[in-house]
């Protein structure tokens, strides 16, 4: 090992919900450190969210993560020559920041008037089980089946 590890910092829940996912998921959205629009943005989007499903906006919420969530990946591994797809699980601070990532940027090429309405509709899809980011994790997933073949030559 070079460098030590980078350690993890906590991060403060949100005051709301009071939920740590909720403001990852807000420092997620934020673009060039500004917070306050992030939190209005995501804010704005789960109330959207509560007034249209209907039921609690957390519930919405973590069902959306669940569904994004990719539980395996592959790494490219290059043996003798040939660069090999190699499946490997992901640990659960990857899992969840993939999940985020993948929920936000298929919200961000979404059309629609602002980013609070593209997020909301972005989560009701991943908490229905479909739209852009339930599509990225399943064939995330597909592609770690194909190559279950090279799965020995995980280090």
């Amino acid at each position: 090992m070079r460098r030590k590890r980078a350690e993890i910092r906590s991060v403060i829940p949100d005051p709301r919900y009071n939920s740590v996912v909720v403001a990852k998921f807000i420092n997620n959205v934020m673009e060039r450190g500004k917070k306050s629009l992030a939190t209005r943005v995501v804010y704005t989007a789960l109330d959207l969210i509560a007034e249209r499903a209907k039921r609690p906006a957390m519930e919405v919420f973590e069902d959306a993560l669940r569904n994004a969530t990719p539980l395996v990946e592959v790494k490219p591994r290059r043996v003798g020559g040939a660069t090999y797809q190699i499946p490997v699980e992901i640990s659960a601070n990857r899992r969840m920041a993939l999940a985020m990532r993948w929920l936000i940027e298929s919200a961000r090429k979404r059309s629609g008037r602002d980013m609070s309405q593209r997020l909301a509709a972005e989560l009701l899809d991943a908490a229905r089980n479909e739209g852009n980011t339930v599509k990225k994790r399943e064939d995330t997933h597909r592609m770690a089946e194909a190559n279950q073949a090279f799965a020995h030559f995980r280090y």
